[in-house]
């Protein structure tokens, strides 16, 4: 009678033991799919055009203070950061990398600076940039943009 028992204990720790093994390996598939491509797989194109329109507005709202302010903190880039994390577990970073053109976030945070370089030229440098009130008209740009992502649900 013992070693009966001990014989069905044994099969009944081997079956416990290939349903957790089966387990383990779904959940290993799972997990090696990144957080963020998951994330991205389910975001629409008007929600990443959202994100994409934060990414610049910040940008640009960053580079214009730390050229013309002497502001280096690049805080509006990392506000946005914590709201992507937190709302669709990204960084600027990550949407630079998957959804800019580029394709490359090095590549778009280039362009991006030699667009907003050229525009800050075409005003006149920092001082004609002053003038004309650009400060205002991106900060209102990147004030819209993250009431915006803060309404998505």
């Amino acid at each position: 009678m013992h070693l009966l028992y001990r014989s069905m204990l044994r099969r009944r720790l081997l079956s416990s033991a290939a349903l957790l093994s089966l387990l383990a390996l779904s959940l290993s598939s799972v997990l090696l799919i990144p957080l963020q491509a998951r994330a991205q797989a389910s975001l629409d194109e008007q929600t990443q055009q959202l994100i994409v329109n934060a990414v610049e507005a910040a940008f640009e709202l960053d580079l214009y203070n730390n050229r013309c302010r002497q502001d280096r903190s690049g805080r509006r880039t990392e506000n946005l950061n914590k709201i992507l994390a937190s709302g669709f577990r990204m960084t600027v970073l990550d949407a630079q990398d998957d959804l800019f053109p580029e394709g490359y976030y090095r590549d778009a945070q280039a362009r991006m600076r030699k667009d907003f370089l050229a525009r800050l030229g075409e005003l006149g440098g920092c001082s004609g940039a002053k003038k004309a009130k650009l400060r205002d008209e991106l900060r209102e740009r990147y004030e819209r943009a993250i009431a915006e992502l803060e309404a998505f649900p």
